[in-house]
């Protein structure tokens, strides 16, 4: 295991507590006092297969969907509500909106919560410029008095769980702590903070201090979301900011393993590892999984290419599978060089850490939408 990064900042104030966490009402996770874990919602990741997938590995406390997208003529989208309604998981779903119409947002915030949904989650946070632009998502940060009257009205509209996943700001922080008193006069039920503005994309430096603010300030349960790499990561974020839990996104792609390998971090017990060959199955379940009978194998091996460009962070310290991986064109290539780097020396444990310096570059594939894998670079 490579050493666990130093950060400069001031432990919270506050102990971690998430063994309040169901007196303030939300679901209880897999182990009772524990840390909770989440996966991050991503746009053309976390839908139904992926979610089996992960369940099948060691599903988190809690799932959150691909955004719904809201505006004056949307519907709901039938892929998504699957995730809702098929998944099978055993665990916790909470339904993604991103928009900024509000009397829209009301209505798909009703019809949601006619679903078997732990809580419906307002998108603060997405920074891809496609979207903030919209001023949805991330581009929200730019408006206070928008989020105040967007967070009042959903709250008023939603019967159950309201929650909020946002950035600490858009190009500057400057206006977190208005957005945080904001969470409080409007009684939110959870928020997720992800450590960097909005303008910061994925660059490294999260500001777990900032995260640390929220959690001494807010009057809910907190999810510390940002550069969540290793379950030992998992362990030192709780430590340093109090939040009740982690969410983690593309990590989780890389390792569909960090869930269970957290909580046994989080009880004190050894890290179970995972071998080349238990990788290399996880890319047949994923490949079959998210398969669909309307995509070209072409255009299947291409987004399976787009998970792998994680999942080589693990694989070998020189980046040897991410260069092969790369080039390959067809199906027989790609799962001969799977086969070449994963299967030759199969006992051979994966990194639970990316190497230093293996980048993903998912966005070198062919494009997907909004906050999705083209947005996050390793």
């Amino acid at each position: 295991m490579h050493p666990v990064e130093s950060y400069v900042t001031t432990p919270s104030a506050r102990p971690p507590a998430p063994a309040d966490v169901v007196a303030r009402g939300l679901p209880p996770g897999h182990i009772p006092g524990q840390g909770l874990t989440a996966l991050a919602p991503m746009q053309d990741v976390t839908h139904l297969p992926f979610m089996r997938v992960m369940a099948h590995y060691g599903a988190p406390d809690y799932f959150f969907t691909e955004y719904f997208r809201v505006h004056e003529v949307s519907c709901l989208e039938p892929h998504i509500l699957r995730s809702i309604t098929d998944h099978g998981t055993g665990r916790p779903v909470f339904a993604q909106l991103i928009g900024e119409h509000i009397p829209s947002m009301v209505r798909t915030a009703k019809a949601l919560s006619a679903y078997p949904v732990a809580g419906i989650d307002l998108n603060m946070g997405c920074p891809a410029p496609k979207i903030y632009k919209k001023n949805v998502g991330g581009g929200l940060l730019r408006d206070p008095d928008k989020v105040d009257a967007l967070l009042g009205a959903l709250r008023d509209a939603v019967p159950g769980r309201f929650t909020v996943k946002m950035r600490v700001g858009f190009d500057n922080t400057e206006p977190f702590e208005r957005i945080l008193a904001l969470v409080n006069k409007h009684g939110i039920d959870l928020l997720t903070v992800h450590g960097r503005t909005v303008a910061e994309m994925y660059r490294p430096g999260v500001r777990y201090d900032l995260i640390a603010q929220a959690v001494r300030t807010v009057r809910c349960p907190v999810l510390a979301n940002g550069d969540i790499h290793s379950p030992a990561k998992a362990v030192e974020v709780l430590a340093l900011t109090g939040a009740a839990g982690v969410m983690i996104g593309r990590h989780a792609i890389r390792n569909p393993w960090i869930f269970r390998q957290t909580r046994e971090a989080l009880a004190g017990r050894p890290i179970t590892p995972v071998t080349l060959a238990e990788t290399r199955a996880y890319i047949d379940r994923l490949y079959g999984e998210t398969e669909s009978p309307t995509a070209s194998r072409t255009a299947h091996v291409h987004k399976l290419k787009k998970y792998l460009n994680f999942v080589g962070q693990s694989v070998d310290p020189t980046g040897a599978f991410l260069y092969e991986m790369r080039r390959a064109m067809t199906h027989a290539e790609l799962f001969a060089i799977c086969d070449r780097h994963l299967l030759a020396d199969p006992d051979r444990h994966a990194s639970i850490e990316p190497y230093p310096g293996i980048f993903a570059r998912p966005n070198a594939e062919a494009p997907m939408d909004g906050c999705s894998l083209e947005t996050i670079p390793g």
